[in-house]
């Protein structure tokens, strides 16, 4: 049985923590998270809980349809603090998923363009996860 909407959100801040993936922020009274496509829907993302993050409004509404690797660079820009880790795992995830379930042909050269990208922001650790492992 597929997870609703509220089901999917509860289920990414748990697997990920009560923080934003962007900006770092915890979630609480002020800051309330939303359901993030890490793929937007617009570029064939899935709505599948390995394509969605825990993000606060403010920032899923700033970043709109903007690729993952480029928000995550313009949050540091901002002086923010973004979780690289969290978005490489994230990418990996999805591509294990897609691999799994098959389909999603508009999502997976976007998908596969983010990885590489993120891979070769300078050789950090979060950069190098999945590096070895089959597309």
């Amino acid at each position: 049985m597929a997870l609703d909407r509220a089901a999917r959100l509860r289920a990414a801040v748990e697997r990920d923590g009560p923080t934003c993936v962007w900006c770092g922020r915890a979630f609480g009274a002020q800051v309330g998270p939303t359901t993030e496509h890490v793929v937007p829907r617009v570029k064939g993302g899935p709505s599948w809980l390995e394509n969605e993050v825990a993000a606060c409004r403010r920032c899923n509404s700033a970043r709109g349809h903007v690729a993952p690797v480029e928000w995550l660079e313009e949050c540091e820009r901002r002086g923010w603090r973004p979780d690289e880790q969290r978005l490489a795992q994230l990418l990996e995830a999805l591509s294990g998923a897609i691999g799994e379930r098959g389909g999603q042909r508009r999502a997976r050269p976007y998908l596969d363009a983010q990885r590489r990208r993120l891979r070769r922001r300078g050789g950090s650790s979060a950069g190098q996860v999945g590096r070895d492992r089959p597309a």
